[in-house]
């Protein structure tokens, strides 16, 4: 059932009353009831005639329910095996989830945190670089900053993986994906 019918009938409109207060052909109400997205002006005037927001009329892509948690945890953890060597901790998940055909938002989503980590990291482990330099900061300081920079992609992970474990989501998230 899509969203609009199921607004429609909330407020116990037939498709022709619908019809006839929006100004929007029966034919399309069918179309967009049968699984079609309403777009452009067609959206604007069904929200406004229901009183609704655009958004509540578009039907969102929902998290399947086939994702294998446990496979979804091993991508994840596969990062941690590879902290230290920030490249790898981006392909090895990359070629799980390829590997296992797992092309789902959850999967994208810890590969695009690994890899934002990664360039953030690069770009941290170089400021600190010249850090050192300008402040004169001892040698030490920069394996400090290794250290932390490794502890905390160890934590975004294991947070992560406690996450999916509790609530079948992630915690550190992105609202975009890179891949």
């Amino acid at each position: 059932m899509s969203k609009l019918n199921k607004i429609r009938e909330k407020f116990n409109l037939t498709q022709e009353e619908l019809s006839a207060k929006s100004g929007i052909s029966v034919r399309t109400i069918q179309r967009i009831e049968s699984g079609n997205e309403p777009k452009g002006q067609t959206l604007k005037i069904l929200a406004k005639t229901l009183g609704i927001q655009e958004n509540e009329l578009i039907q969102k892509q929902e998290i399947p329910n086939e994702i294998n948690l446990t496979l979804l945890k091993l991508i994840n953890l596969s990062s941690l095996l590879f902290t230290v060597i920030p490249p790898i901790n981006i392909i090895i998940p990359l070629i799980i989830m390829l590997a296992k055909k797992q092309f789902n938002p959850l999967t994208k989503q810890i590969v695009s945190v690994q890899i934002l980590w990664t360039v953030l990291s690069v770009i941290l482990f170089m400021l600190s670089a010249f850090m050192k330099n300008w402040f004169s900061l001892g040698s030490k300081f920069m394996l400090i900053v290794m250290i932390v920079l490794v502890l905390s992609n160890a934590f975004i992970i294991l947070r992560n993986t406690a996450e999916i474990d509790k609530k079948e989501k992630l915690f550190f998230r992105l609202n975009f994906n890179i891949i």
